[in-house]
């Protein structure tokens, strides 16, 4: 089977200068990839080597990410302004043919833009592929399936989270091997397996380091809070954008009247979606590496994959369908770890597409 190369473009669309990887002809079934979090478009390449050249592959740099212009990102929106930019992608008849409705594929932070972008736009969706999504219900600060906040000012997320040496090393593009430095999270964190990343270990590293630091972005800003960890969400950046004082987007979700399939992959060794993430702050006070924890009382951990499963499970009820997809021993990067089985997954929403 012929596979696909990519192209580099630079797209004008929302008002800022995109950078977009396109692969595959103009009139083949469109395939938008949204990535997450400290990463860019080239976290797909591994995945878009293995496609068929039938696809019409679209994977944009998301704002302060990638070569795409350093755009402040309004937190309030929550996850909104991410969604917008991809949205006017969407309607470039140079990237997708005018009609054509995409299959979505998000990963992390860019599973929970793609769910903004279906309850904003869902005639525009085929199908919906979440790969180790954010919940629906934000990133830390909630205490059970329902989506409950925790403290009534999001203690413990937002740009307030961040590891400031982490954060000093993605700006200082540093690519040693130090407890916290971008290349020790990457064969840590963002899979289960380091050998799985293999030679392009250096190609995402250099995704990841393509973040861009700081108030507008990542990590964003923080307000002092009363509450146990003393920390709450500001209005700017991206943390703030993930945390549920924002982004509460199940109900929304529900509620969508033209509801595509959804297909959920996820790795039951992630450490960073999981309901015992250790990018929890009240995982992490729980496990005695934050002191002062309050207890599992007044604090427990966000129940991050049954909130999931909770708000696909009222998808289902309300009209939709979704398949629940759990890979044992991967982590959080499914299309990295796992590339046959999430190839398999993603043709068989592109064939119905």
């Amino acid at each position: 089977m012929p596979r696909m190369r990519t192209e580099q473009l630079t797209v004008s669309a929302n008002g800022i200068n995109q950078s977009v990887r396109v692969a595959g002809p103009p009139d083949g079934v469109p395939v938008l990839l949204v990535h997450g979090n400290c990463s860019s478009s080239a976290f797909w390449e591994p995945l878009i080597r293995r496609l068929p050249d039938t696809l019409r592959v679209v994977a944009p740099d998301l704002r302060g990410y990638g070569d795409t212009r350093r755009a402040p990102v309004d937190a309030t929106r929550g996850l909104a302004d991410f969604a917008d930019d991809v949205a006017a992608l969407l309607d470039d008849p140079a990237l997708v043919p005018a009609g054509r409705r995409a299959v979505v594929v998000g990963h992390s932070l860019g599973g929970g833009v793609a769910m903004r972008l279906l309850v904003d736009h869902p005639d525009r969706m085929a199908g919906l592929l979440l790969a180790a999504p954010v919940s629906p219900y934000g990133f830390g600060g909630t205490r059970d399936l329902a989506g409950t906040p925790t403290t009534p000012d999001f203690a413990g997320t937002g740009g307030g989270t961040g590891n400031p040496d982490f954060v000093a090393r993605l700006a200082a593009g540093d690519r040693g091997g130090d407890p916290t430095s971008p290349r020790t999270v990457l064969r840590s964190s963002y899979v289960a397996d380091p050998g799985c990343l293999g030679d392009d270990e250096e190609l995402l590293l250099d995704s990841v380091l393509s973040t861009a630091t700081g108030e507008d972005n990542y990590p964003g800003d923080g307000v002092p809070s009363p509450h146990w960890p003393g920390t709450a969400p500001g209005r700017r950046g991206v943390l703030n954008a993930l945390s549920p004082a924002y982004f509460r987007i199940a109900d929304d979700l529900v509620a969508v009247t033209t509801k595509p399939p959804v297909t959920w992959v996820h790795g039951d060794a992630d450490v960073i979606v999981s309901d015992a993430s250790l990018f929890d702050l009240a995982q992490l006070g729980a496990l005695g590496v934050l002191p002062g924890w309050p207890g599992a009382a007044d604090c427990p951990p966000q129940p991050m994959v049954g909130q999931t499963r909770a708000v696909l499970d009222r998808y289902a009820a309300a009209g939709g369908s979704y398949r629940e997809v759990s890979l044992p021993g991967c982590g959080h990067t499914p299309h990295l770890e796992r590339p046959a089985e999430f190839v398999a997954e993603l043709l068989a929403l592109t064939g119905g597409a």
